[in-house]
């Protein structure tokens, strides 16, 4: 095309032709938006591969007591066409939960690396004291004190990753040692855990001790019931989250880590102090979303009701791809203000740009996520922002000044880019406050453009008449 027929493009036809290239800038964008949820994915499967072997996010439940009892049922049956209905004798378990429980835990966290990916693990140790008491209206909760078969009561400690479970656990009834064994754990952590047999016969109080070492990553959940549960969970990991159906009553977070303490009481629950069904699986916050921890029976014995848990994450400080998906949602905004800083050059201020040099300038502003997820994964976000908004700012503004023929106007596109990206970066840290600081941005820009085109004759052809 010739200079001179460029030089005839009327404004709107500027126009139309830069945004035309801007829609078509989107697909690149899209693919990148794509690409961080892939680049996410694979590090959800390193972080999953580090964890293999060492326990995932951990879910504590218990103690509990558990006493089969017997009683009778009334069941139908078919014989000959006809229902014969019959009483027959069956075996169910009561779930005596703590009238009190106390757990104090100590979280030791660790990273651990697979190339450039990393996840946080830890080793927690976990103790309490829990205490026991039969209900003095035990019959009108429908089981009487003569049908409990107390020779063979259990006491029930769980964690739903057993693999977590490497230092062993101690049981101990009314100062009595018990000797443990592995499984039968509540059904809020999926039969996972350990349980001993217990020696008790239902009359007066019983004091129950115990403590364990847990593996575990990124999450540590726990499940309260009965009375009421305090937990005490402290750590020298100073990036913690508080989630799950209850937050502390009081926290401390510093660089040196962080002290939380929970307290739940029966009311808040809304639970019996023995039920004839154990609770489910609670729904465990982790991460961007919730796990169900899984809500298979134990043995064939039915689960009640979902539990609730109290959770503890351990978050890295900052969500990298979060904060470049975050920022790949502000690409278009970037792409629109610098062209239409060159459209004002091209309309205004007497400059030439050509379709091409719109989608040059384009693929360089695209390259900036692309640069900046890339360098994020090796050397964290903050830098890696540094570097690719450097390097690209650099790259357009030389490009900027050849283009519209002065080193004045180059600068002003690179001053621009400096200002856009040094916003992006605060609407990144402050998300609360970014549709504010965007809307006045617009409002601000949107105001310059009808004042730097209040004159323009968008219908016209050529830029000014030529001289006879």
């Amino acid at each position: 095309m010739s200079e001179e027929v460029r030089k005839q493009r009327s404004p709107g036809i500027k126009l139309l032709l830069a945004s035309l290239v801007g829609l078509v800038l989107v697909i690149p964008l899209l693919l990148i938006y794509a690409l961080v949820w892939d680049r996410q994915d694979q590090s959800n499967t390193a972080q999953a591969s580090i964890n293999a072997g060492w326990g995932g996010p951990q879910v504590v439940a218990g103690p509990v007591v558990v006493v089969p009892f017997k009683t009778t049922q009334v069941q139908n049956e078919e014989v000959n066409g006809k229902t014969i209905s019959r009483t027959v004798e069956v075996e169910r378990m009561l779930y005596v939960s703590p009238v009190e429980n106390n757990v104090t835990t100590k979280i030791a966290p660790e990273e651990r690396r697979k190339s450039i990916y990393r996840s946080v693990l830890y080793e927690a140790d976990i103790k309490g004291k829990a205490r026991f008491e039969l209900p003095a209206d035990l019959p009108r909760f429908g089981v009487t004190r003569d049908k409990l078969i107390w020779n063979r009561a259990e006491l029930r400690m769980g964690a739903s990753d057993a693999r977590g479970l490497t230092r062993g656990g101690t049981l101990t009834a009314n100062g009595e040692a018990l000797t443990v064994e592995p499984g039968k754990g509540p059904a809020a952590t999926s039969g996972q855990g350990f349980f001993a047999f217990l020696p008790w016969n239902g009359d007066g109080e019983l004091e129950v001790e115990y403590g364990f070492g847990l593996r575990g990553s990124r999450s540590l959940s726990l499940v309260p019931r009965g009375g009421q549960t305090r937990w005490s969970v402290s750590s020298s990991w100073a990036s913690p989250s508080f989630s799950g159906a209850f937050l502390p009553e009081s926290r401390e977070i510093s660089d040196d880590g962080f002290k939380a303490s929970y307290t739940v009481d029966k009311l808040a629950l809304g639970q019996p102090p023995v039920a004839m069904e154990d609770l489910g699986a609670p729904l465990v916050e982790d991460g961007p979303g919730y796990v169900d921890m899984g809500r298979s029976a134990i043995a064939g014995e039915s689960i009640g009701a979902q539990a609730r848990a109290v959770t503890t994450g351990l978050v890295e400080p900052v969500n990298l791809y979060s904060k470049v998906d975050r920022s790949v949602k502000y690409g278009f905004l970037f792409i629109g203000f610098t062209f239409l800083a060159f459209l004002l050059f091209d309309i205004v201020g007497g400059a030439t740009v050509a379709t091409a040099e719109y989608l040059l300038t384009g693929a360089g502003l695209v390259l900036f996520f692309v640069l900046l997820l890339a360098f994020s994964e090796v050397i964290g976000f903050t830098a890696a922002y540094l570097v690719a908004s450097a390097a690209i700012i650099g790259l357009l503004t030389t490009y900027s000044a050849a283009v519209l023929k002065s080193w004045r106007r180059g600068r002003f596109i690179g001053a621009m880019l400096v200002g856009l990206y040094a916003l992006l970066f605060v609407l990144l840290n402050l998300e609360a406050w970014s549709l504010l600081i965007g809307s006045v941005l617009l409002f601000v820009a949107l105001a310059g453009v009808m004042y730097a085109t209040r004159n323009v004759d968008w219908g016209s052809v050529g830029r000014r008449e030529q001289p006879a």
